[in-house]
């Protein structure tokens, strides 16, 4: 066995002990490997032992390595998206989901593009928690008005939200802010906003994703506990 398929069976491991902490069954969450500067080699090596679900940050990485993977996976949108950009993830089939949402006007982008492309795209909405400078997201206060105003968007899905949190040794920093975006998420489900599904709530990263997980995570982005540190 090598040493990326090791380390994906003990994220796995990690991720069911941590949901039974929290009472929680490890089928809820969803595990994204992210491929960020990762070789075909690499990314078909997981893809091999049972990873279905792929995230890139760049939508020209994507573009790269989405012909040359497995047509069995969904790709995941999980960087910074830029308008211009957003015509190109349309002609992806296999990107069903794009967590990055964090501007009204990039939703239009979506919603426009999508219904030339006759799809529905499924969204997340990119929340800033933490209120960090150096993270993109709506603040949360702005969080209820702009799910209603999305709402109408007919070729776009909000299907819940998305966060980043600042880096830190101690991930006992962050669950606060993990916490505070499963308020939001809770409290945007009672809402009943029409065409809005509160199903999905996109946290954790390699370094705090037990936290995100105890926490309420469905979805957690996992990248160099998996393939080891990032290849520049």
């Amino acid at each position: 066995m090598s040493e990326i398929v090791e380390d994906l069976q003990q994220v796995k491991h990690n991720i069911a002990v941590a949901a039974k902490r929290a009472g929680r069954d490890s089928d809820e969450v969803k595990l994204v490997a992210v491929t960020k500067t990762r070789g075909l080699g690499e990314i078909n090596e997981v893809v091999d032992a049972g990873i279905i679900n792929l995230g890139e940050n760049r939508v020209q990485e994507m573009q790269d390595k989405y012909g040359e993977v497995s047509s069995r996976v969904n790709w995941h949108m999980i960087g910074h998206l830029q308008r211009n950009k957003v015509k190109y993830i349309m002609r992806m089939d296999r990107c069903n989901l794009i967590h990055s949402v964090d501007s009204l006007r990039l939703a239009k982008e979506i919603n426009k593009r999508a219904g030339k492309n006759g799809r529905v795209m499924n969204i997340l909405v990119q929340i800033n928690v933490a209120g960090d400078d150096n993270k993109f997201g709506l603040k949360p206060e702005e969080t209820i008005e702009y799910l209603e105003k999305v709402s109408s968007f007919e070729n776009i899905k909000v299907k819940g939200l998305m966060t980043m949190v600042p880096y830190v040794e101690d991930t006992e920093e962050v669950r606060p802010y993990f916490r505070k975006l499963k308020k939001l998420f809770d409290r945007a489900k009672e809402e009943v906003i029409p065409n809005i599904e509160m199903e999905e709530l996109s946290m954790g990263i390699t370094n705090d994703y037990e936290v995100a997980i105890e926490e309420g995570a469905t979805i957690v982005r996992i990248g160099s506990a998996i393939f080891g540190p990032r290849q520049y």
